[in-house]
C-alpha cells in the first residue's frame, strides 16, 4: 500500500468546510460526466453527499499533494479517504492505494 495526499477544493460551492474534521471518512468518486473535466473527482461525506472535488489545477492543489490527473488513473471508480488538514487555501486528505509494478520500481 501506498499514501498518497490530495487537496479537496471547492467546499465553497456545497457546504463550506467549517464541519469537516481530521480523520473524517470521505469517498473519492470519478465524475465520468463532468463537460468540464475528463479526471474529475468528486468527493463525498457519508450523509452529507458532495462536498467538493480534488484539486487539478497547478493553483489549487496545496504542497505536494496529488491531483485529480496524477489519482485519476490510480483509483477504481470509488475509493475512501481521510481528512488530514483543514488549511487556508484548502482541506488537505490521505488516501491508500496498492501499488503497481510499475510504481514499486519507480524511485523518487
Amino acid at each position: 500500500m501506498k499514501t498518497i495526499y490530495f487537496t479537496i477544493t471547492g467546499t465553497g460551492y456545497y457546504n463550506g468546510s467549517d464541519f469537516l474534521e481530521k480523520d473524517m471518512k470521505v469517498f473519492l468518486e470519478k465524475d465520468k460526466d463532468n463537460e468540464y473535466d475528463t479526471e474529475a473527482i468528486l468527493v463525498k461525506l457519508p450523509g452529507v453527499g458532495e462536498i467538493g472535488y480534488v484539486a487539478n489545477s497547478p493553483r489549487t492543489v496545496l504542497g505536494e499533494s496529488m491531483s485529480a490527473g496524477r489519482i485519476y488513473d490510480k483509483i477504481g471508480d470509488l475509493a475512501e479517504g481521510k481528512i488530514l488538514y483543514k488549511l487556508s487555501g484548502g482541506v488537505l486528505g490521505e488516501l491508500e492505494i496498492e501499488e503497481s509494478e510499475k510504481d514499486e520500481k519507480r524511485t523518487y
